[in-house]
């Protein structure tokens, strides 16, 4: 059984007096352990289709199917509850809380989970050591480079250890050489099992994944299988 299940999704917004499709009858599955990238230019609906997935929204019709479980449906406290539990999410803008040190914006996940102290502390540091950022977890973001920032977002999105990894442009921000840093840290947690999808329009960050989907005007016009 695949692992995440979307069948004849559709996704609308109201803009102005009128509604636009984000999302039109999209289906589409993805194994455990794939690597996958979705892909398309500004507007085709990757990054909807990655709120669907990652539960931070909810079709408007069609079924998404989680793991066995069916998602739409839920409330947003059972959609909260799945999220903080199943899914990491890595995105452009970072999204890290400037007054907390990289260590605590680590943590943040883990509050919510209602880990102990000790644990948040223990397991936060291992992760910002795996991420190669040992001697930083004291500065603030505002302290850190772009792709240390990053570095900080993968870890706060491994606390839960995670079923999934969803990247939302994770080397957008980032100059070509911290970029492929990232990647490199991202093919190796899907070398480790995890489940990783990217939302991207870049080619070169795309070709990273197992298979590619094409997306344009809120549906899928295609996909490529790049590894065996």
């Amino acid at each position: 059984m695949a692992m995440l299940v979307l069948t004849d999704v559709i996704k609308r917004y109201k803009m102005g007096e009128q509604y636009v499709n984000a999302l039109n009858g999209v289906s589409l599955q993805i194994e455990r352990g794939e690597y996958i990238a979705i892909m398309g230019p500004s507007g085709s609906g990757k990054s909807t289709m990655m709120n669907i997935l990652g539960f931070l929204d909810v079709p408007d019709k069609g079924e998404y199917i989680f793991d066995g479980q069916k998602i739409t449906g839920m409330s947003e406290k059972e959609l909260a509850f799945v999220r903080n539990r199943r899914v990491g999410f890595i995105f452009q803008t970072f999204n890290l809380l400037p007054r907390e040190t990289a260590l605590e914006n680590v943590e943040l996940p883990m509050i919510y989970s209602g880990i102990s102290r000790i644990k948040r502390f223990e397991t936060a540091k291992k992760l910002l050591n795996m991420v190669g950022l040992g001697e930083r977890i004291n500065h603030r973001p505002n302290e850190l480079s772009g792709g240390e920032r990053q570095r900080v977002a993968i870890a706060r999105a491994l606390v839960n250890n995670p079923d999934i990894i969803l990247a939302d442009e994770p080397t957008g921000n980032l100059d070509t050489k911290t970029g492929n840093e990232i990647m490199s840290i991202l093919d190796n947690l899907n070398k480790k099992g995890k489940t990783v999808v990217l939302v991207t329009h870049d080619p070169e960050i795309a070709e990273h994944s197992d298979r590619i989907i094409h997306i344009r005007d809120g549906e899928i016009i295609g996909e490529e299988k790049r590894k065996l």
